[in-house]
């Protein structure tokens, strides 16, 4: 048996056996981890053997603590934490997505998983307060999108960049202010939402249901208004979030993708070439927007600010989409300022003019200096 074997197993006889030591006793270290980093107002930590604690703070890396941790160090303040269906998930898969809290410190999501044949993890500090779009510095032209009563909105950009907050933002301002019945699909739920004048549910998959496809074919019968889909990460559950938006609904889901021309083709892209042509014609009637976003730091590099990309479905866009003409949308967006739309290059202009950034930050982040030149030298 490996040493990864005999650590799960180990980890499943001890959970399941009425002698072992209880997980407050077996955690301080990670307490102690966790206090510091919240302290720090770090974002994520990262625990690898061999390593020093490692925290993100404002997006760049930090050491956390001195001490370099060991394999046994990460097993004794890892594997506490999993309940033993999650421990055998874990043996199975050797990786694994979940959400655990601490109290007083907060609730924090984690990925476990192994490198080099040791445990490794990292930890997302989630915040106690569900965010706003005011909390977030997001355009308040994004809460007109709330207004709508059925539709796809996406939200896009690479890991970390803030998607799940702005999905949150999104169902909190629904909930403020619309009696609706809003159903979350996660994986796993990061923040908690508190019934206000609409009722949530938040179904997590791997804990309430098998797979986002399933469970979002299954919403469709619990009478839902508004339903967000944490991820869609294949062809079933995309066409199940396209059937949804076409049949009453407002969608709200994400994709690993950088910009709106991205996101069309990577959605087309994951279909059959004979189903394409049918889910070009479904999104051009479903989509109402795509918001693009990434973080950047600050001008006196304490916190982030999102840049954004804010694709409105009007008609012109909506006859691209159907007759395949991706290339033809960013253009699209950098003349539709009045329908509220902006590229990636102009909300990072914008953030240099109003000294939210750097000038030097904004090229490191830009997809085309030109335009960006452009712009900052036409407000200038």
């Amino acid at each position: 048996m490996s040493a990864y074997e005999s650590d799960l197993s180990q980890l499943v006889y001890e959970l399941n056996s009425s002698t072992s030591v209880t997980k407050g006793e077996r955690n301080t270290s990670l307490d102690a981890l966790l206090i510091s980093a919240s302290e720090q107002h770090a974002s994520d930590i990262l625990l690898v053997a061999g390593s020093a604690v490692t925290f993100r703070v404002n997006g760049s890396l930090t050491s956390g603590t001195a001490r370099v941790l060991s394999s046994d160090d990460l097993r004794k303040m890892l594997l506490p934490l999993l309940t033993s269906d999650q421990a055998k998930e874990f043996e199975s898969s050797r990786s694994l997505d979940f959400c655990f809290a601490h109290r007083p410190i907060g609730r924090f999501r984690i990925n476990l998983h192994y490198q080099r044949g040791t445990l490794a993890a990292s930890i997302r500090l989630l915040p106690s307060q569900v965010p706003t779009i005011e909390s977030l510095h997001l355009p308040p032209v994004l809460e007109r999108l709330m207004e709508k009563r059925q539709g796809l909105v996406l939200l896009t950009g690479p890991t970390g960049c803030g998607k799940t907050s702005t999905m949150a933002a999104f169902v909190d301002l629904i909930n403020a202010r619309r009696r609706d019945h809003i159903i979350t699909i996660e994986d796993p739920v990061e923040y908690q939402h508190t019934n206000r004048k609409s009722i949530v549910e938040q179904i997590e998959v791997g804990h309430d249901t098998p797979s986002f496809a399933l469970a979002v074919r299954a919403v469709l019968r619990q009478n839902p208004d508004v339903i967000l889909i944490g991820e869609m990460r294949d062809p079933e559950t995309m066409a199940a979030a396209l059937t949804a938006a076409e049949t009453g609904h407002l969608v709200l889901s994400s994709l690993h993708t950088n910009d709106a021309a991205q996101t069309m083709s990577r959605l087309v892209d994951s279909f059959p070439p004979s189903s394409q042509s049918q889910i070009r014609q479904q999104l051009s009637l479903a989509l109402l927007a795509v918001v693009a976003q990434q973080l950047v730091p600050a001008l006196d590099h304490v916190g982030l600010y999102p840049a954004v990309e804010i694709m409105v479905a009007t008609l012109a866009i909506r006859n691209q989409i159907r007759t395949g003409q991706d290339h033809l949308l960013r253009s699209q967006i950098s003349t539709g300022r009045g329908e509220g739309m902006m590229t990636m290059d102009q909300s990072l202009a914008e953030l240099v003019l109003t000294r939210r950034i750097s000038r030097e930050t904004a090229q490191a982040h830009c997809y085309h200096p030109d335009e960006l030149r452009s712009y900052l030298n036409h407000s200038a």
